[in-house]
């Protein structure tokens, strides 16, 4: 069988590393089930799942469901993660007990989008923003660990107090790795009779916070996941900056769903040439 271009698994993984990298393929997939028009041969939870495959994986496979005289009565929806195409033709369903189910070339109704360097399977649009996905989750994680670790190596503490003695310093080291985890932020006294104005001084080593490199980091990537996705900021759940907003959504909407989802309603229309002509499925139109 030919191996995917893209890992299955990964694609998979990756919607749970952002919040809009994981959310627009579901409010994709929730437009095409706007406009779609369901039939006995392909229900709304089948072009659903089909949908989200497609946005996810760039492509979706239903099965051709037939009556004892050939005639393909309904489609059902096969998992694309766990698809394969054959080298001799024809399709392998990957199992979980590490068994394969086979079908036929005929059996299998395969929508894709076409990738230019191979016509085997279905690549999604959004590969080129992955960097600035994977980006935006180190951020995030880096900023979680920051504040669940207060020491976070994030400080120097100095002392040249000559008067600071053994057991002092063995119990400031002691109250400075107490602080790492759950309970930091804690504040320490020190006493030092006799001690200059600075014998002890906190350096930090790095100010994360002041520079506001999360924030930076986090727009700068969103916006690239966004664009990736094509996805329009008034659609994305992006709070607007400027006072007048995004424009009218309504227009926006409609516009979004002419350019962006109809071409795709087009690719899962084809299907209709398998199926009976009563059990045709189709979109709503404008």
């Amino acid at each position: 069988m030919y191996t995917p271009p893209v890992s299955r698994v990964g694609l998979a993984r990756l919607l749970r590393a952002n919040a809009h990298h994981g959310a627009i393929p579901k409010f994709k997939r929730n437009l095409l089930l706007r406009d779609f028009l369901p039939s006995a041969g392909c229900s709304t939870q089948m072009m659903g799942r089909a949908g989200l495959d497609y946005m996810v994986f760039g492509e979706a496979y239903f099965y051709r469901r037939e009556n004892a005289f050939g005639q393909v009565l309904e489609l059902e929806h096969l998992p694309a993660i766990n698809m394969r195409v054959k080298v001799d033709g024809g399709y392998v369903m990957l199992l979980p007990d590490g068994k394969e189910l086979e079908f036929e070339a005929g059996e299998i109704e395969h929508v894709m989008d076409y990738d230019v360097e191979q016509n085997i399977y279905g690549v999604p649009d959004y590969l080129g923003g992955l960097q600035a996905l994977l980006l935006n989750e180190a951020a995030t994680l880096f900023r979680r660990r920051y504040y669940a670790n207060g020491a976070h190596a994030g400080y120097i503490f100095y002392t040249n107090d000559p008067d600071l003695t053994e057991e002092d310093e063995e119990e400031l080291r002691a109250q400075i790795s107490a602080s790492k985890g759950v309970g930091n932020f804690r504040s320490m006294f020190v006493n030092i009779p006799g001690g200059s104005e600075k014998a002890i001084q906190i350096i930090p080593v790095g100010d994360f916070q002041a520079k506001d490199e999360l924030e930076k980091v986090k727009n700068i990537t969103r916006n690239d996941i966004i664009a990736a996705w094509r996805m329009n900021p008034a659609l994305a759940g992006i709070i607007p900056e400027n006072v007048g907003g995004f424009g009218d959504i309504e227009k926006i909407d409609r516009v979004y769903t002419d350019n962006e989802m109809r071409p795709i309603y087009q690719l899962f229309l084809q299907v209709n040439e398998a199926l009976r002509e009563d059990r045709r499925i189709g979109f709503r139109e404008a």
